[in-house]
């Protein structure tokens, strides 16, 4: 009997005991429902499709996750604090268990918030799990926007869902600003009033809006009920229903993966979507909210018993909005002051209206715009579902950090009161000192950060030619020596050769044959400009002929890049060029083991 032949009697004994039959009862009671629900509904092809969809896995990609799951936090959370709160500005004397606010007056919206904190069972402990996980969310949110800039994951064709981030960004700030405007304490009503002079800092329709919002003048009564409606309808939906849409254009344009050995543009290589990612994304999930439960249990956040009730007449000292509306402040502290000038009798306050109403839209703008501007000027049609290592792509993130650098000079600035008083330094000082470096040191981290990426670029070319230092010295018989080096494998190389190095646009001919000047030349030779702008600064990516040559004994490699007279003076080269597989000084163990990749 043949090998082939007792190999396969061995597996189907093997399989003698496998049940054979078809399942009884059409699968049973889940079987029958899932059968029931697809023949009117024809779900079981979008759920197949579902369940077998391939993520990659890397850490980076859990920061949207994070945001995913804390928005869940938030719906739970939220909709446990809406059955005792009192979206109302009727007044009322507080006389529950806080004793040093016991007969104040206050708003019943701020009432009811303290009895959430101080009567509910559990209910300080539901505000702050919902406070904190506003406050993640919104990091995760920037961590991954952070994670799809610097990767370039907003390349064709993911420019919309690029686009839908933003809008999630932009909205969810605005919600968590009127979420903790809600109760109506102090810190909060100081927020709302300074929300109300930004309104009215806006050309001849401010006013109106003012009016409309606060349901006539400031503080009014309306105010809190119409924040608690957008905040627990109307953008809570919208937020949803813009989640959605992003998750499902990420099942449509399939995931973005890192570069490796077997990863293209056609594939995605990981793990589906059942058993093994839902498994690692359910724990992950209670991984969050169990890290949230236990801030919120041991870090209190925004004490509002200790500010007390919101009256117009009072401010809180040291004031700040939360972190991620500072830089909006930030630039109001640093606009100048001749920005506010007087015009037919009209007062125009630019100095207030750009920071605080026009900066938002044109930063979002700005972001939303540029993956179409790169695009333009790289006149790249392709589809990317590879992301690009950042410091492949200098120019880019040196602008990525200028923008970080820009916006973290603005959250600072927020704090120059607070600075000035700490370190008792001089506040006219220190606004001065962020303004120019609102000019200077986005210019700078620019150019460090783009030098830097090169030298990585630089690092990883001759890593991948000459390979990992051992540290080894090896003296030949003629005398002379050598680092012994460790050729990479096959996984370690990709990543480094992995990139395409784009090259300046040619400018096109001014005039056609007939001498006429052709049509669109002005914006060639701008896109042009800015195509030698973006890569006249590049490292090319090793080539197989380069890396033949290096690992050829180095004798091709020398032929190439060494000086004539190295070997007669001695010199000591890169190493791996020096000492080949063949070599007696060799490492063939590390050879063959890479030989196996």
């Amino acid at each position: 009997m043949s090998d082939t032949t007792t190999a396969r009697s061995t597996a189907d004994a093997l399989r003698v005991d496998d049940k054979k039959e078809a399942p009884a009862g059409n699968g049973g009671p889940v079987g029958a429902v899932a059968n029931w629900v697809d023949e009117r509904t024809g779900a079981a092809k979008g759920v197949r499709f579902l369940l077998k969809k391939v993520f990659p896995d890397h850490w980076s990609f859990m920061f949207g996750e994070m945001a995913m799951y804390s928005l869940v936090v938030l719906l739970i959370t939220g909709t446990f604090l809406t059955f005792w709160f009192v979206p109302s500005m009727g007044e009322t004397t507080y006389n529950g268990s806080y004793v040093p606010l016991q007969g104040v007056q206050m708003s019943e919206a701020f009432a009811s918030t303290v009895k959430i904190s101080m009567d509910v069972k559990g209910g300080l402990l539901i505000r702050q799990i919902h406070h904190w996980s506003a406050l993640i969310f919104l990091v995760s949110i920037a961590l991954h926007m952070f994670r799809v800039f610097f990767t370039g994951a907003f390349r064709k064709p993911r420019e919309l869902n690029w686009i839908i981030g933003l809008l999630l960004a932009l909205l969810s700030m605005v919600e968590g600003f009127i979420g903790y405007s809600l109760p109506d304490d102090l810190l909060s009503g100081t927020g709302i009033r300074a929300m109300q002079g930004f309104i009215l800092s806006v050309p001849v329709i401010g006013t109106y809006i003012s009016y409309f919002l606060f349901g006539g003048g400031f503080p009014g009564h309306d105010i809190i009920p119409r924040f608690f409606t957008i905040h627990v309808l109307l953008l809570p939906a919208i937020l949803v229903g813009l989640f959605t849409a992003h998750i499902l254009l990420v099942m449509v344009h399939k995931h973005t993966q890192y570069p490796g050995p077997g990863r293209t543009n056609k594939n995605v290589v990981g793990f589906p979507l059942m058993p093994v990612y839902a498994a690692k994304a359910g724990g992950f999930f209670f991984v969050v909210f169990g890290v949230t439960a236990l801030i919120a249990g041991l870090v209190t956040i925004n004490p509002i018993w200790m500010y007390g009730p919101y009256e117009p007449t009072m401010v809180t000292a040291g004031s700040q909005p939360d972190w991620y509306m500072g830089f909006a402040d930030g630039a109001l502290r640093l606009l100048p002051g001749f920005l506010e000038f007087t015009v037919l009798g009209f007062t125009f306050s630019f100095n207030i209206m750009i920071g605080a109403v026009l900066l938002l839209p044109i930063l979002w703008t700005i972001m939303g715009a540029y993956p179409f501007v790169e695009a333009w000027v790289t006149g790249d049609k392709n589809e990317h579902h590879i992301l690009d290592r950042p410091r492949n792509q200098p120019t880019r993130t040196g602008l990525g950090m200028a923008a970080i650098t820009f916006y973290g000079i603005l959250f600072a600035a927020c704090g120059n009161d607070i600075i000035a008083i700490k370190f008792n330094l001089s506040i006219n000082d220190i606004t001065r000192a962020f303004q120019i470096g609102l000019i200077i040191m986005p210019i700078i981290v620019f150019w460090v950060t783009k030098r830097l990426c090169l030298s990585l670029q630089r690092a990883d070319r001759e890593l991948v030619l000459h390979g990992r230092e051992s540290g080894r010295i090896v003296r030949t018989g003629r005398g002379k020596f050598f680092e012994a080096h460790q050729n990479l494998d096959d996984f370690q190389r990709w990543p480094l050769v992995a990139y395409d190095a784009q090259a300046p646009i040619e400018l096109p001919p001014a005039t056609d044959e007939n001498g006429v000047r052709r049509k669109g030349a002005r914006k060639d030779r701008l896109r042009a400009r800015l195509s030698h702008y973006y890569f006249k600064d590049r490292i090319e990516p090793v080539t197989p002929a380069e890396l033949e040559a290096a690992h050829h004994d180095g004798h091709a490699h020398e032929a190439i890049e060494s000086h004539p007279d190295d070997a007669e003076r001695g010199l000591m080269h890169g190493g791996a060029e020096e000492i080949g597989e063949a070599h007696a000084y060799g490492h063939p163990g590390e050879h063959a083991d890479a030989g196996k990749h």
